[in-house]
């Protein structure tokens, strides 16, 4: 509940306010003990109090990156989003150095292109000392104006991502802001005025002393020239990082649009790659399936040979086991012809005749079933057969 942003606070550039940090510093400032003890419950008037005890500005430091006050104080901010005017009287607060400081960097994280120029621009004219803590933990000496232009110029301070702002020439162009005005060239212009519309002090007719009381004295004269000569230059300088800041935005634009084209190259590259591959895969699909059914026909003719040559072979064996059985039974047949004498062979002859009348004169190898079947039970009671 302590970490969760107030319900009546708009979001900033489309997300909760304080995504504005990243997760891994906000985490830790979560769980940082400054957060928990002296950020607990502020509200927008009592955290000024904790504002005016700072004494130093910085991100995270050390080995396991501990958050400093001032970003916890920031994150406070994001969190509870004090109205404008609060953020603006923080900026213009000349008593407390931090606490312009703080309001600066809130609203270079939550305002506008203008405001951000319009409100900051101003505190280039600041040249108080501050404190700031390096990642390492140790203090390094900075200014406001150093800082302010940090906060302006540059993608990161405190570890914290600056979002994107348009560049100052831009907006000059399109009449949302005034062409940048020094503090100092007002000094440079009445001290210039001055030294032309100087009256005579004195009525001394010696020339040379009219030229120095009119301005006319070479070391007056240089010092003019240098001042004028440092206005120039520094317009020049302005000019030439506005040209720059063009270029670089041109050069920028150029890299994008390369980039995009770069990009479309490479999907419709990757695109067709995709389609030759699917295309490939197909045809390697129908050559597999065109060589398994090669093989399964292969594999079904193979057994149609098998099977015809198994019936071969069981056909010839069998021809060739009834060939051996009549070689058997011819050569057993010529065996007992040649064994058994003719005197030997009357007699069985004569039985088989015996045998032969014997059935005849039973009845039971009649042709008709019937008569032979009666015929059988009549021998059996010891009848004579019929005789028909």
């Amino acid at each position: 509940m302590a970490n969760r942003t107030d319900p009546l606070a708009k979001s900033i550039r489309g997300t909760n306010p304080q995504n504005l940090v990243e997760k891994i510093v906000r985490s830790k400032i979560y769980q940082n003990t400054y957060w928990k003890e002296q950020c607990f419950g502020l509200t927008a008037e009592t955290l000024v109090d904790k504002a005016m005890e700072l004494d130093h500005l910085g991100g995270t430091f050390g080995g396991n990156r501990k958050p400093a006050p001032f970003i916890c104080l920031v994150m406070k901010m994001l969190q509870i989003q004090p109205e404008k005017d609060i953020v603006v009287e923080f900026i213009k607060n000349e008593d407390y150095k931090y606490v312009r400081v703080l309001g600066a960097f809130y609203l270079r994280l939550t305002g506008t292109d203008v405001d951000i120029y319009r409100y900051l621009e101003p505190l280039y004219n600041d040249y108080r000392k501050l404190r700031r803590k390096l990642a390492d933990g140790q203090y390094a000496l900075t200014h406001v104006d150093e800082y302010i232009d940090e906060l302006l110029t540059t993608d990161y301070s405190c570890d914290i991502a600056m979002p994107r702002i348009k560049k100052r020439w831009i907006l000059e162009q399109n009449k949302q802001l005034e062409p940048r005005r020094s503090a100092l060239e007002d000094d440079f212009e009445e001290e210039e005025e001055k030294d032309e519309d100087e009256p005579l002090a004195t009525g001394l007719d010696d020339e040379h002393e009219k030229d120095y009381y009119r301005g006319g004295s070479p070391s007056r004269e240089r010092e003019r020239d240098r001042r004028r000569d440092s206005h120039r230059y520094r317009d020049r300088d302005y000019d030439r990082d506005r040209d720059y800041d063009r270029d670089y935005d041109r050069d920028r634009d150029y890299d994008r649009e390369r980039g995009r084209r770069d990009r479309d190259r490479d999907r419709d590259r990757e695109r067709d790659r995709d389609r030759d591959r699917d295309r490939h895969r197909l045809r390697d699909d129908d050559k597999d399936y065109g060589r398994e059914r090669d093989r399964g026909r292969d594999r079904e003719r193979d057994r149609r040979d098998r099977e015809r040559g198994r019936r071969r072979s069981y056909s010839r064996s069998r021809s060739r086991s009834r060939d051996r059985k009549d070689r058997e039974d011819d050569r057993r047949k010529r065996h007992a012809r040649s064994s058994a004498s003719p005197v030997r062979d009357e007699p069985k002859k004569k039985k088989v005749k015996k045998e032969k009348k014997e059935k005849k004169d039973d009845g039971t190898d009649h042709p008709d079933p019937e008569i032979a079947e009666a015929n059988r039970l009549r021998a059996s009671l010891g009848l004579k057969p019929l005789k028909l």
